[in-house]
């Protein structure tokens, strides 16, 4: 009886795991989860001394899945931000297709300790994409570097940080066949 108990524990934790680690990781930073803002960190930014002195290099990285036919880049490569300042990055994507095709993007942030002080305020990666035949599509990022980067001893010599997207094909019950 113990056994089957321990087993179905183990069970119901392996299928737990997924995510319980995405939640983990979405409170921790761990991995190069970005965050999402909260609406004290956005009232901090309407003040107009938000920005630090600071800047640092945002770079700006894309890929599509293997099998999803979109084209997927940013408008910039890369852009220098204040610490602190809200800004704003452009990716395009365009379905290549003759089908719709719905898309959801997934992130990280390198270096990971970085992760945790990368805030998203606005994402097309929070919601499902659906693109219709040759359709093409601006797709903004608002996000801000959180000043705590500055206290951090692990980011002092973070010169740059890389934001990177992967788009993945979803299915949809229309789209199936």
């Amino acid at each position: 009886m113990i056994a089957a108990l321990a087993a179905l524990f183990m069970l119901g934790l392996g299928f737990a795991s997924v995510p319980l680690y995405r939640m983990f990781c979405e409170a921790t930073g761990w991995g190069g989860t970005t965050q999402r803002a909260s609406e004290k960190q956005l009232a901090a930014l309407a003040k107009p001394e938000a920005g630090a002195a600071r800047t640092v290099s945002i770079r700006f990285d894309s890929n599509v899945a293997p099998g999803m036919p979109w084209k997927f880049y940013p408008e910039k490569r890369a852009m220098p931000v204040k610490v602190g300042a809200k800004n704003m990055a452009v990716f395009i994507a365009k379905n290549m297709s003759d089908k719709p095709v719905t898309g959801q993007a997934t992130f990280n942030v390198t270096p990971s300790q970085a992760g945790p002080y990368f805030t998203k305020i606005q994402c097309f990666c929070f919601t499902e994409q659906t693109l219709a035949p040759g359709q093409s599509v601006r797709m903004p990022v608002l996000f801000f570097v959180d000043k705590k980067f500055l206290d951090d001893p692990d980011d002092k010599d973070v010169q740059e940080i890389t934001l990177s997207y992967t788009f993945y094909p979803v299915e949809k019950p229309d789209q199936q066949g």
